[in-house]
């Protein structure tokens, strides 16, 4: 697959700077398989809703702002990237002969689609860790949660480097066993080089509304400094710093 694997783009953001170091040109790309309860983007869940381009179009598009990119690089974000491994793997492959870092922001659900070529264009991935106990995994996501674990056993494995997000909602994913659980699991890598605590916000609320499903979450209040603050201190009993 090369320059003219094509892919579906959602949405675009030139100047992003929290999906991975320094500012960045992050893709949404449409399609997931996951059905989180907090999902930010819950349009990006059907492909039906993007927009087909080649993955020379998109680079080229990247190009425009390498400038502004140049202590950052490209983020491809979604939905779920890895329900289009190929537009992915092209991508990148373009990106690194033009010098461009590049993320891949993933649930690892689907992991095992990604192949090592993949990886090894691949300069971070930000592995979003939903939970570390199965059943809220589940209820939080739908699916299950060991894939993503034997997806991170394997990026540490070829010492792909990771950093971690954890979303804390309240009522759902503070548990303290179910964040003990998240933090020894990542003390058991060796690649992770952060760990983030994502504070949960209703950013997707009105997203579900205009698209008429269900916001299951809408009696849920944000997480406050104090609930980030004991997440961090029940990371840290796993030998694991947060921030």
């Amino acid at each position: 697959m090369g320059p003219e694997t094509i892919g579906h783009v959602h949405s675009v953001e030139t100047c992003g700077t929290v999906d991975g170091p320094g500012m960045r040109y992050v893709a949404f790309l449409g399609g997931c398989p996951l059905h989180c309860q907090y999902c930010h983007n819950p349009d990006t869940r059907c492909q039906s809703n993007s927009t087909p381009r080649t993955a020379q179009e998109l680079v080229n598009d990247v190009l425009r702002y390498r400038n502004f990119i140049r202590n950052g690089g490209l983020t491809l974000s979604g939905g779920e990237p890895m329900m289009q491994p190929n537009f992915v793997r092209a991508v990148f492959r373009l990106a690194k002969e033009a010098g461009i870092h590049t993320a891949l922001d993933t649930s690892g659900f689907l992991g095992e689609l990604a192949d090592d070529e993949l990886l090894s264009l691949t300069d971070l991935v930000l592995l979003d860790i939903k939970s570390g106990d199965p059943d809220t995994y589940r209820e939080v996501t739908g699916v299950n949660l060991a894939p993503t674990q034997f997806f991170a056993r394997r990026l540490d494995a070829l010492k792909v480097p990771v950093w971690i997000r954890f979303v804390l909602v309240p009522g759902l994913t503070d548990d303290a066993e179910n964040i003990r659980a998240v933090a020894a699991f990542v003390a058991t890598l060796e690649n992770v080089g952060r760990v983030e605590i994502l504070p949960f916000r209703q950013y997707g609320r009105s997203k579900c509304e205009m698209l008429k499903i269900p916001y299951l979450l809408e009696e849920t209040r944000p997480a406050n400094p104090e609930d980030v603050q004991r997440a961090r201190s029940l990371f840290a009993t796993q030998g694991v710093t947060a921030v």
